[in-house]
């Protein structure tokens, strides 16, 4: 049974002071391949009962067939929901905290109506938000907002990765969603990286280009 959430932050005095609050996650960030996936939610006072009740909290605590549910659900209601992406290339430029942080950002900005107040997942806040905006350490565990956007930019990115296992086939990519299991791992031995593989991160480091990711890019 999914454990609901204690939510004083998403259900009192924020909602008592402003309208539109946004919570922002990020996904991906240790894997491999693929890029880093943020979600902005800004969710209705009068939904988030409904939605603490089907059971909305940190989509890593969640089955695959609930996150698919819930996501769907959480579109539904939100007064407005964005993806932010930032892609390998800036991954490997920028570093991964660097580009996580870009990836909220851009799907902050791209909500409509902008938030008023923003509840960020992490301890790091934001560079170059000019919204109020306030870090919370295990976010996705303790506001509903913030949770919502876990949920929805996780499913978002694995079925992005699920689209990206086809043509690349060797990488187990279906399974793992880019992360560095045993056989992510034996393959970039046995068959090297692709295009979409994090370079900057040490067991994509030295690992020579694939055959397959050459002719499908």
């Amino acid at each position: 049974m999914v454990q609901q959430l204690n939510l004083p932050l998403d259900s009192g005095i924020l909602f008592d002071t402003y309208q539109w609050v946004a919570g922002v996650d990020e996904v991906g960030r240790g894997a491999l391949f693929g890029p880093v996936v943020a979600a902005a939610v800004i969710l209705p006072a009068s939904a988030q009962p409904d939605l603490a009740m089907a059971g909305v909290t940190d989509s890593k605590r969640l089955q695959p067939a609930d996150r698919q549910r819930l996501a769907s659900y959480i579109q539904a209601v939100a007064v407005d929901c964005r993806i932010g992406v930032a892609s390998v290339h800036e991954i490997d430029r920028l570093n991964i905290l660097q580009a996580s942080l870009l990836a909220m950002r851009r799907a902050i900005t791209r909500l409509d109506p902008q938030p008023e107040f923003c509840l960020i997942d992490g301890n790091q806040r934001i560079p170059g938000l000019t919204l109020p905006q306030q870090t919370l350490v295990k976010g996705d565990q303790l506001s509903l907002s913030i949770a919502a956007a876990s949920i929805v930019a996780k499913v978002w990115r694995d079925e992005l990765i699920v689209r990206l296992s086809t043509r690349y086939p060797g990488y187990d990519l279906a399974t793992n969603k880019g992360y560095g299991t045993a056989k992510h791992r034996l393959a970039l031995e046995q068959i090297g990286v692709s295009r979409h593989h994090r370079l900057s991160f040490s067991p994509c480091q030295q690992k020579g280009r694939s055959s397959s990711s050459t002719l499908k890019q």
